[in-house]
């Protein structure tokens, strides 16, 4: 069975919506990177229900996010912070060389609190 990297992801925005068994098995999959056997031994079931478990877990996963799209949000405002970011350290850097401005000194710390604010809310 071929792990998608996605599965993972998904689990931390949409776990809750699975079962207990199915979450866990999920964790210990993708995230312990245990095989279905060990899984097995775990859980109390077999390798086949440990398979089955999986793959009706990644379709309710990749369900949600179809409809929601909540991680692939997350993942846009997160590259939309980090360029905010990288555009408030040229504007700095140009301000330290040329212009020396206290008044933009103060203002780049204003909009780095606030983003540190907004990366907060999201994680």
């Amino acid at each position: 069975m071929a792990k998608d990297m996605r599965v993972s992801y998904l689990l931390d925005f949409y776990g809750d919506l699975l079962t207990d068994k199915q979450r866990d098995s999920l964790d210990y999959y993708y995230n312990e990177d245990l095989s279905l056997g060990e899984i097995g031994e775990n859980l109390g079931i077999s390798r086949q229900g440990v398979r089955d478990n999986i793959k009706r877990a990644e379709a309710v996963l990749f369900e949600m996010e179809e409809k929601l799209g909540l991680a692939a949000r997350f993942s846009q405002i997160n590259e939309r912070l980090d360029s905010i970011k990288h555009n408030i350290d040229i504007i700095d850097s140009r301000n330290m060389r040329t212009y020396r401005s206290n008044d933009i000194n103060e203002s780049i710390k204003v909009i780095l609190k606030d983003l540190d604010r907004l990366k907060k809310l999201i994680t």
